[in-house]
């Protein structure tokens, strides 16, 4: 029977396999996986030997320690996944996990910005930057982040053969291999002509003195071959200060949900949205819904002069 490490290691192994494999959650699940089986090694027991109770447990432990419902939701997916593949390859004749509950998603109102936000985040970009390099590369990723919702990973992974011939819309590659359409604005389809030129020249020079072609459109030096999610998310904290936006309010979701709440407000409908967005299910998109409420709903009480003279006679 396989250790605690080679069950974790072979789901892993498995599960990178299977097409449009998210990176990211995999190391999610790795982690979440350690997580239990050095719980479970506490407890005298490991993958092989745990029971229902055992895994309850375990999830009572991870609410004591204040994790978020989010978190322990993953954490059970992660454990009812490979007890899955246990059973199909053999190791275990049943799944501990399978009748188990989680403990469902609390239902968190996405941040966003208004649109004159959105403003001074744009000229920032095209401000900010030690060189005119720079300042390109960064007005091409925050005027294509805003004009199509995209997330961020599918940003800066984005290969430059999407750019090439001045799209009219662009082919995105989103979670679990699905692609999908998104339309540019003219802003954005300028910062990116402009940024495909400048980053066309940098690269033929490099070519001179030995370098090799990237096929990203934001290429970098680093393993990964382009921008990483991490340094992005400092550029646009560096854009929120420069812009007098604040930096809390700013992450590059925040982007996205702005993308998907203007359109929103512009009259917009969800299933629109959802194709733009990528969301397999339109109860996702609904949320903005809610924020577009919240929105409406302050702006009556602000301005509404019935509201401001019910203000005034509790004064």
């Amino acid at each position: 029977m396989p250790s605690d490490i080679q069950w974790i290691s072979t789901f892993l192994d498995a599960q990178a396999a299977e097409p449009g494999a998210a990176t990211n959650t995999q190391l999610a699940y790795g982690r979440d996986l350690k997580d239990f089986a050095d719980w479970l090694a506490g407890q005298g027991s490991g993958f092989a030997s745990a029971d229902r109770d055992q895994v309850e447990a375990y999830l009572i432990h991870c609410s004591d320690q204040g994790l978020a419902k989010s978190t322990r939701a993953r954490r059970l997916s992660a454990i009812k996944q490979i007890y899955r593949f246990a059973f199909d390859e053999g190791w275990r004749g049943d799944n501990p996990a399978i009748q188990i509950k989680g403990p469902g998603r609390e239902k968190r109102l996405p941040k966003t910005l208004d649109v004159a936000e959105v403003d001074r985040l744009l000229t920032a970009a095209r401000n900010h930057g030690r060189s005119k390099a720079d300042k390109l590369r960064n007005t091409c990723l925050m005027e294509v982040l805003y004009a199509t919702g995209m997330r961020v990973s599918e940003l800066v992974g984005l290969p430059v053969s999407a750019a090439r011939g001045d799209p009219r819309m662009l082919l995105i590659l989103g979670k679990g291999g699905k692609e999908r359409m998104v339309p540019l604005s003219p802003p954005a389809r300028e910062a990116l002509a402009a940024w495909l030129t400048e980053r066309d020249t940098a690269e033929e020079a490099a070519l001179a003195k030995g370098g090799v072609r990237s096929r990203f459109l934001f290429p970098s030096r680093g393993k990964s071959g382009h921008l990483t999610r991490h340094r992005f998310y400092l550029l646009i904290k560096d854009l929120a200060v420069a812009g007098g936006v604040s930096p809390e309010k700013v992450t590059p979701h925040t982007l996205r949900h702005a993308f998907a709440t203007h359109l929103l407000a512009n009259g917009a409908d969800l299933r629109s949205i959802q194709t733009l967005l990528g969301h397999a299910d339109v109860a996702t998109t609904e949320i903005y819904t809610h924020v577009l409420e919240e929105r409406l709903q302050k702006l009556v009480l602000e301005h509404h002069p019935l509201a401001t003279q019910v203000d005034r006679d509790k004064g």
